[in-house]
């Protein structure tokens, strides 16, 4: 008999286990952006979010809102949302799909717990002055028009909204809950409504933590 065929039988076979195809989806609950924001499906979304997401995030984020208003959590088979969005055959580490997961988590619109589950919002807030800089012109004037009609229509929400993009803004930027009052309370935020906005802001952020730095994201 082959000495070398023998030995070469009897070696342990590594299996490589293949990429994850399915991921838990739940519910991301945020009252203030649902009280403040927009939902994905909306007019303001489709307008002024999709430059900043790109299509295939911000069609990946409508599909797993609509799965969410049917029911609080469901599983989702990657291959068959790749294929139903368009998105190819794969769902590798660097498929179009993942890049779409990858995205909603960076724009803080999902966050993944555990590797295996996916949390998602259904609404988001009115984009920031950063982002809002990031659009053409034309959109951006068409924002600012958003903007007015929105003051116009709702004050006490429209002045409620911008304290909280400002608590946020802060949190992102490592403030602590003190320093998160102070800015607050510089702008004439009643003290009750600031610390409703800081606890709120601190808890977004506690789970913005970018998919790309989990270099096994999906894998089993």
């Amino acid at each position: 008999m082959n000495t070398a065929l023998a030995e070469s039988t009897t070696q342990p076979i590594t299996v490589v286990p293949p990429p994850r195809t399915v991921l838990r989806i739940e519910r991301w609950p945020d009252h203030v952006t649902a009280e403040l924001g927009h939902d994905l499906r909306s007019p303001y979304v489709e307008r002024f979010w999709l430059g900043i997401l790109g299509p295939s995030a911000l069609w990946l984020a409508r599909s797993l809102a609509y799965g969410l208003d049917e029911a609080r959590s469901f599983n989702l088979d990657l291959l068959e949302v790749a294929r139903t969005l368009g998105l190819g055959d794969r769902v590798g580490r660097h498929s179009p799909v993942q890049r779409a997961v990858e995205r909603l988590c960076h724009f803080e619109l999902a966050y993944l717990r555990g590797g295996v589950t996916l949390v998602v919002r259904q609404h988001v807030a009115w984009l920031d002055d950063h982002r809002v800089h990031r659009l053409s012109e034309t959109l951006r004037a068409e924002h600012r028009l958003w903007a007015e009609a929105d003051l116009a229509s709702t004050p006490e929400r429209a002045i409620r909204r911008r304290f909280a993009s400002v608590a946020h803004l802060c949190a992102r930027n490592r403030g602590t809950p003190d320093d998160i009052g102070r800015v607050l309370a510089g702008h004439g935020v009643p003290p009750t409504v600031a610390a409703e906005l800081t606890c709120w802001a601190i808890e977004q952020t506690q789970h913005h933590h970018p998919i790309t730095a989990q270099p096994d994201r999906l894998s089993a």
